[in-house]
């Protein structure tokens, strides 16, 4: 299974910002959509930043609340990883495991196209299990 068929599932709406929106907007955005991170884009959806619910606490409790008038540009992530869509699970796993993070955005062309996070990871993965067990279950039982 590679990204592009996670993303026909989960689909490719991504909730973005602009490099001079606030802490504060990401924090509320975060919280109203119940995600991990948000993808900072230009007017193009270049990918600029990420910036994640780890990023705002470590920034909090750095530099206090007054953090929070702050554009996003200031702590986001700058050197973004990000993945196509026709990498693999396990290429996937790997980059998430050695960056020690939990959102890829996915970009085509340049630009952003999607957001695959460690969950969407996990669940895809576990049902490619599921199903290659079955598989086995089948031919040992017509064996």
């Amino acid at each position: 299974m590679n990204v592009s068929a996670i993303l026909k599932y989960k689909g490719r709406d991504v909730e973005t910002l602009t490099p001079v929106a606030t802490v504060m907007q990401a924090t509320a955005a975060l919280a109203k959509r119940k995600i991990g991170a948000i993808v900072v884009v230009d007017e193009r959806r270049k990918v600029q930043g990420i910036i994640s619910e780890r990023d705002i606490i470590r920034v909090l409790a750095q530099s206090g609340p007054q953090i929070l008038t702050t554009p996003v540009s200031s702590v986001m992530t700058h050197n973004v990883i990000t993945c196509g869509e026709h990498d693999t699970l396990d290429q996937l796993m790997s980059a998430m495991t050695t960056g020690r993070f939990r959102h890829l955005p996915v970009t085509k062309d340049g630009a952003l196209a999607g957001i695959v996070s460690i969950g969407d990871v996990v669940k895809y993965h576990l049902s490619e299990i599921e199903m290659e067990a079955h598989a086995m279950k089948e031919y040992i039982a017509h064996t």
